[in-house]
């Protein structure tokens, strides 16, 4: 599979074009809308999100409700494309000499995006660049997502930490020791019965996080989160924080360890530093294994009748060697506060060469919330990717098919 997303933040449209998705999905767009509404929402989004409703049309590629096997084509517009028609123009009455900007932005991609690609207005680097183009990667996600659905992979995402508060996110919801509930043999009522009970404490600890404001399943850390915002709101400053993506019915094989840019570890961690604003990412215990000796360190192996292997532990987060091992996967990306600020950091006049603060934009306070959707969008997309790579197939019932043969081959 492959996308290509295009754009610009004040343009008329964002679009995507999505290559490879099997035929007969069901996908509708009501499913996606869903996933951008989460997007758009968050303690601490700016102005903008008051504009925008975001809705994706699908231009191809989906007939009925379901995939044909052609190229998708999807598209959500930008409302506030209204407001920018004559500046945004593409053709050669646009207004270039309005809403003109020549002092970049410490930490956008402002003065390295003008220096690559020679522009004196700076507008041509930040309306790409902007982060509005991942209500086009949400989509693709979300798309990404209703596959794995289908092949019975469960995705969730939250906010860990914003600013200096940091929140409990795995109180009340983890697997029991060995508890396989998706990687199971059909008809077995035992396992069938395991992973209800998972899939309740799952649905549970979503609706947690969609009842905070700021998407954290801890309500006290989430209160203390929503004041440290408010905090920054008042001094004209901004907040980034980390967020956490979780998934579960990956079974071991996913990825590989024979080329480099095949390991699934690097493609995730690719995916995620792709999102704006992202700095750092781990997975499992992460930087945190840099303290421990290797006897601490890894994932003793273990063996049940009817589970298969296991581990009582997850340091290494579901991936060993750029392959899955049947582990809950578990990604974490650290969000630097948003570079632009009500009271502008010290920068340089691109014409003049002189001192000047940097230029103000409508901007978010904290986006982290955000960020998180567009996170688990990211790695559904990858993830997807690995499964058909896996399965195989030019339709659904191919690609389950032979993730059934697949998952019975392990149990053998």
């Amino acid at each position: 599979m492959r996308f290509l997303t295009a754009g610009e933040s004040h343009g008329p449209v964002l679009t995507a074009i999505i290559e490879g998705l099997p035929a007969g999905l069901l996908l509708t767009e009501e499913y996606v809308n869903e996933h951008l509404r989460r997007r758009q929402g968050g303690y601490g989004r700016g102005g903008r999100m008051k504009i925008e409703t975001d809705q994706v049309r699908f231009l191809a590629g989906v007939r009925g409700g379901f995939t044909t096997g052609a190229p998708v084509a999807l598209a959500v517009e930008n409302k506030d494309w209204e407001n920018w028609r004559e500046i945004m123009a593409p053709g050669p009455g646009a207004r270039l000499d309005l809403r003109t900007l020549t002092r970049p932005r410490p930490g956008h991609a402002d003065l390295a995006g003008a220096l690559k690609y020679g522009h004196k207005d700076i507008r041509n680097v930040l309306e790409r660049a902007s982060a509005r183009e991942t209500a086009a990667r949400v989509a693709v996600g979300a798309v990404a997502r209703r596959l794995l659905e289908e092949l019975e992979v469960e995705i969730a995402a939250c906010v860990v930490q914003i600013g200096p508060v940091a929140a409990d996110v795995s109180a009340g919801f983890s697997l029991e020791e060995g508890e396989r509930p998706f990687l199971i043999s059909p008809g077995d009522p035992v396992a069938a019965k395991q992973k209800e009970r998972f899939l309740k404490k799952l649905r549970a600890w979503r609706q947690a996080i969609a009842r905070s404001p700021v998407y954290c399943p801890d309500p006290a850390a989430g209160e203390k989160m929503v004041r440290e915002i408010d905090r920054a709101r008042e001094n004209g400053d901004t907040l980034g924080g980390i967020f956490e993506v979780r998934v579960y019915g990956l079974p071991p094989g996913l990825g590989s360890y024979v080329h480099w840019d095949r390991r699934l570890d690097g493609r995730l961690a690719a995916a995620l530093m792709a999102v704006p604003g992202v700095k750092g990412v781990e997975i499992g215990a992460g930087f945190a294994l840099a303290a421990l000796p290797g006897s601490a360190a890894h994932d003793e192996i273990y063996h049940a009748p009817g589970s298969g292997f296991y581990r009582r532990t997850n340091r290494a987060g579901g991936l060993e060697g750029g392959v899955t091992n049947g582990e809950p996967l578990l990604l974490r990306a650290v969000m630097k506060p948003i570079p632009t600020l009500g009271r502008p950091l010290a920068s340089v006049d691109l014409p003049t060469k002189e001192p000047a603060p940097a230029s103000v934009e409508r901007s978010d306070v904290c986006a982290v919330p955000a960020a998180s959707v567009v996170g688990e969008a990211a790695v559904a997309w990858v993830l997807a990717e690995a499964c058909l790579e896996k399965y195989g197939g030019d339709t659904l019932a191919e690609v389950t098919r032979a993730r059934s043969a697949y998952l019975r081959a392990l149990q053998g």
